[in-house]
C-alpha cells in the first residue's frame, strides 16, 4: 500500500466534486421539512436516505460522512495513514468534549446528536458514550486500544479533574500526537494549520475560564504548539481581561479581535479555521488537500443537521442562520 499524499490527493480531488454548492444551503434555510428532505434526496445524500423523518436525515448525513472521509485511511499506509487518522480524530475530540459537557448540563440525547460530527468512533461506541451517566461511564465506553484519546481521558478522569481539566488533557493528547506526525512528515501546511487550531483552542479555553470568573494558575490549562497566543496573553484573558484579545490585531487572527464573549469567539474562530483549511486545496503533494476536504465535509454535515432541525421544528431562519453561514 502506498505511503504517499500524492496518490491520496488524486482520489480526494474526485470526492471534492461532490461537495454541496453554497446555493443549496441558501435555499434550504427557508424550506419546510418535507421540501428539505426532498432537496436532500437529490444530492449524494439521497442514496443514504431510508425514510423521511429527522432520524433518517441524521443517519444519511452520518453514512455519507463515513463514505466520503471515513474510508480515506484505507487508501494509504505508513505515516500518511497515521496523519489522516489523526485528522479524522479531530472530530472524535470534538465529539467527546460535547458528550462530556452534556453530562454536566443534562443535555438530551437528540440535542447531543445535533452537535456531533464525523470522526473515527464506531456508532456503537458513540451511542454508549451518549447513554453513559457520567464521565467515568464515558471512559468505560471509550475502550478502543490505540485510539489517541482513550488513554488520555482515562488518566484525566482517574486524576479526578473537572470538565476543564478533562478537556485540556484531551487537547494536549490530540495536538501533541498530530504535531509529532506533522514534524515527521515535514509537512509545512499541516504544521501551519495545526498552529492555528492550537491558538483557537487556547482562546476558547481562556474565554471559558474568564466566563467562570478566572483561575489562579491559568498555565495549567494552556496547550503548547500555537503561534500567536502565548501563555501571557492566555493568562490575561483567562483572568477576565477579555479585551486583551485586541492584541491579535495585525496578526492572521485579527478576525477574532471583535469577540467579547465565547459565542462570538467560537463563531469567528470556526469561520477563520474553515478559511485557513480551505487554502490546503492548492496543496497537491502534502496533507493540505486532505485537510481541506475533511474539514469541508465535517462542516457540510454540521450545517445539514442544523438546517434539518430548523425545518423539522418550524423555527425561523434566524434561529440557525448565524451558525450555518460565515459571511
Amino acid at each position: 500500500m502506498t505511503d504517499d499524499f500524492g496518490y491520496l490527493n488524486a482520489r480526494v480531488r474526485v470526492r471534492r466534486s461532490s461537495l454541496l454548492p453554497e446555493g443549496f444551503f441558501q435555499e434550504a434555510l427557508n424550506l419546510n421539512f418535507p421540501d428539505f428532505v426532498g432537496a436532500l434526496s437529490e444530492t449524494p445524500y439521497g442514496e443514504h436516505l431510508s425514510g423521511d423523518d429527522l432520524g433518517a436525515v441524521d443517519r444519511a448525513v452520518a453514512a455519507r460522512l463515513r463514505e466520503a472521509v471515513g474510508s480515506l485511511p484505507r487508501l494509504v499506509g505508513g505515516e500518511t495513514r497515521d496523519a489522516v487518522v489523526m485528522l479524522l480524530s479531530r472530530a472524535d475530540l470534538a465529539n467527546i468534549k460535547t458528550i462530556l459537557r452534556a453530562k454536566e448540563t443534562g443535555l438530551a440525547a437528540d440535542d447531543i446528536r445535533r452537535h456531533l460530527v464525523g470522526g473515527t468512533l464506531p456508532e456503537a461506541v458513540l451511542q454508549a458514550m451518549i447513554e453513559a451517566p457520567d464521565a467515568a461511564g464515558v471512559v468505560q465506553a471509550l475502550v478502543l486500544p490505540g485510539h489517541p484519546l482513550s488513554a488520555a481521558l482515562r488518566e484525566a478522569v482517574a486524576a479526578g479533574g473537572g470538565l476543564a481539566e478533562l478537556e485540556v488533557a484531551l487537547d494536549r493528547a490530540y495536538f501533541e500526537g498530530l504535531r509529532n506526525l506533522a514534524k515527521k512528515l515535514d509537512d509545512a501546511f499541516l504544521q501551519d494549520y495545526l498552529a492555528y487550531e492550537v491558538d483557537g483552542v487556547n482562546l476558547s479555553t481562556a474565554f471559558k475560564l474568564a466566563q467562570q470568573g478566572g483561575v489562579g494558575e491559568a498555565d495549567v490549562y494552556f496547550v503548547r504548539g500555537g503561534r500567536h497566543v502565548g501563555e501571557a496573553l492566555f493568562a490575561r484573558i483567562a483572568g477576565g481581561e477579555v479585551e486583551a484579545v485586541d492584541e491579535l490585531a495585525g496578526t492572521p487572527l485579527e478576525p477574532l479581535v471583535a469577540a467579547r464573549d465565547l459565542g462570538a469567539l467560537e463563531h469567528a474562530l470556526r469561520c477563520l479555521l474553515l478559511e485557513r483549511s480551505a487554502r490546503g486545496a492548492f496543496d497537491g503533494e502534502g496533507a493540505g488537500l486532505v485537510t481541506a476536504f475533511v474539514r469541508a465535509m465535517e462542516w457540510e454535515a454540521a450545517r445539514l443537521r442544523l438546517l434539518a432541525r430548523r425545518a423539522y421544528y418550524g423555527l425561523p431562519a434566524e434561529a440557525v442562520e448565524r451558525e450555518v453561514f460565515c459571511s
